[in-house]
């Protein structure tokens, strides 16, 4: 099996260069074998997957992780536990922006530690609903506090552009990354984006690479299915579609990303892999690959290039598309949106008492 690319973030910060995603694992994505999906992490990690992502607003995916990490630490030891870089998200519920203490933002860091069973969180993605609601900026350090007792290594965001970000780095904050939705068919991120970030050593962690699924062979050929989807999922990229443009020119693009795998012996979901990997400032993109039946089709995007004939052939379809427009997330921000609408933005339950308790007294 072809090696896993690495890069990274920061020194001591390595991380694989395609993430195994957490997101489908959580609620409202379809049925999940919970402990297949726990003994079959690690495939991934032996293979080079070494760094997952979750949230603390994905229900039940932290602790899957932290139950992977503990089994591999009691079977084969700390030095391969030591190997899992975790990515969590901290998401303050949109209903407590205006008052939520910094001990409870200090809780949430101790419940995703007491989650995902270690001692230090490698990276956490820092997400606000609305920087017009109560004082991000004291947020953020409480999290830089959390850095210095090490709790945390490193700090990265979610969902912001250069705008919002600069809130952060201008008031001196080390900032190591964006996790922004970002694929062939959501090319947001490109140019501004991606130059301010580099101006600033944020590197790019990308969603949505696969397009909640979408960029594989399943939709190839298939009649446009509308929106009526129970998987959320599905809804949030069938709206990116359409803002693309038709689906058929969805179809084109598919058709188009075909051929160039058939090309080079691989699946159209590598080419698009491929493709979101080769763009600017980009170190990883995020793959909610569920179970190792998918590892040997996860591991295809690091065994082939791009050439410049296959750039220009998925260059022409992209030419044709509509958007989608504007600066990351900006559509999914507006709440009053058929984008913003799907959203829940009150997930984070409170702290339990005895956490909370700790952290106020730690």
């Amino acid at each position: 099996m072809t090696a896993a690319e690495t890069a990274d973030l920061r020194p001591g910060h390595r991380i694989s260069r395609v993430i195994k995603g957490g997101w489908q694992l959580a609620g409202d994505h379809g049925p999940v074998e919970r402990e297949a999906a726990i003994a079959d992490m690690e495939a991934f990690l032996d293979a080079g997957i070494t760094t997952f992502d979750c949230a603390d607003i994905y229900t039940g995916v932290e602790e899957m992780i932290g139950n992977f990490i503990a089994d591999v630490r009691r079977r084969r030891g700390a030095e391969v536990a030591d190997r899992v870089i975790v990515h969590t998200k901290l998401v303050p519920d949109l209903s407590r922006l205006a008052d939520i203490r910094p001990d409870e933002v200090e809780a949430i860091i101790d419940r995703s530690l007491k989650r995902l069973q270690i001692e230090r969180l490698h990276l956490v993605q820092f997400f606000w609903w609305d920087l017009g609601i109560g004082n991000a900026v004291s947020a953020l350090e409480v999290l830089k506090r959390c850095q210095e007792k090490g709790k945390i290594a490193n700090l990265g965001t979610t969902n912001w552009n250069e705008a919002q970000m600069s809130l952060f780095t201008d008031a001196g904050f080390d900032v190591v990354s964006a996790q922004v939705q970002y694929s062939v068919l959501d090319r947001r991120p490109a140019g501004a984006f991606s130059d301010w970030a580099r101006g600033h050593d944020v590197q790019l962690l990308c969603y949505g690479t696969l397009a909640g699924g979408f960029l594989t062979e399943n939709w190839l050929g298939k009649a446009d299915p509308g929106f009526a989807f129970e998987n959320r999922s599905l809804i949030k990229y069938r709206l990116i579609i359409d803002e693309f443009g038709s689906w058929d020119l969805f179809q084109t693009l598919l058709s188009t990303l075909k051929a160039v795998g058939d090309r080079h012996g691989v699946s159209l979901s590598s080419v698009a892999t491929r493709w979101v990997l080769d763009q600017p400032q980009v170190a990883a993109g995020i793959v909610g690959a569920r179970y190792a039946r998918h590892l040997p089709k996860t591991m295809e995007v690091f065994g082939f290039q791009l050439d410049a004939a296959d750039r220009a052939a998925i260059g022409a379809v992209l030419a044709q598309a509509g958007g989608p427009q504007g600066p990351v997330y900006g559509l999914e921000g507006d709440r009053t949106s058929r984008h913003g609408r799907i959203m829940k933005y009150n997930l984070n339950t409170k702290p339990d008492d005895q956490v909370l308790a700790a952290a106020a007294h730690g």
